[in-house]
């Protein structure tokens, strides 16, 4: 569980004591590449942290998968309305390779940040990184090309080309495969 206890104290100081309640909660899970663990339309009611593999989040429009998401190692991947109106939402999370997973249920966890305030500060930091990201991608795709999406992808995340296919990253870009060819040869 090294994975998910580094990336939990990189973005707030939680306590040995609560973290260990946090994992008494835990639920180890593998799950096999190409797994949709959260299907769109049925509500989970599980938060998974990801300690080994990659998954990817998205979304359907016009029978079209759209890469809206990645998720690696400390990472941590629910569907958002599960999470946060308590309903089934809109979004699929498949992994992209063997994938191991501690899961919690949103209700343990929401009764961990009642009683460990530690727990909720640590979780309501790293939403709010969460949302800055975002936020940052939405302004990207606004702001820059397709060229300059492409270039900040690999400086930010290096690996992931290594390990998502080309037609997930152009999707997530807003490019087209053969668009996404094309920048890569121009190198």
């Amino acid at each position: 569980m090294d994975n998910i206890i580094r990336k939990i104290k990189e973005y707030y100081p939680v306590s040995d004591n609560s973290l260990n309640l946090l994992k008494c909660c835990f639920k180890r899970q593998t799950f096999p590449a190409k797994t949709i663990i959260i299907q769109a339309g049925h509500f989970d009611n599980q938060v998974y942290f990801i300690e080994k593999g990659i998954t990817r989040s998205y979304i359907l429009h016009n029978g079209k998968e759209i890469t809206t998401w990645f998720s690696m190692e400390g990472d941590a991947t629910c569907g958002s309305w599960d999470l946060y109106r308590h309903k089934a939402g809109f979004e699929y999370v498949e992994t992209l390779e063997e994938t191991l997973t501690y899961s919690i249920s949103i209700d343990k966890l929401n009764d961990l940040y009642k009683s460990r305030i530690d727990i909720a500060n640590w979780m309501r930091v790293l939403q709010q990184e969460n949302f800055l990201l975002l936020q940052d991608i939405h302004i990207s795709r606004l702001n820059l090309s397709a060229q300059e999406r492409y270039e900040k992808l690999i400086k930010e995340y290096p690996s992931i080309f290594h390990r998502v296919t080309l037609g997930h990253i152009a999707s997530f870009l807003g490019i087209t495969q053969p668009s996404l060819s094309r920048i890569r040869s121009s190198r």
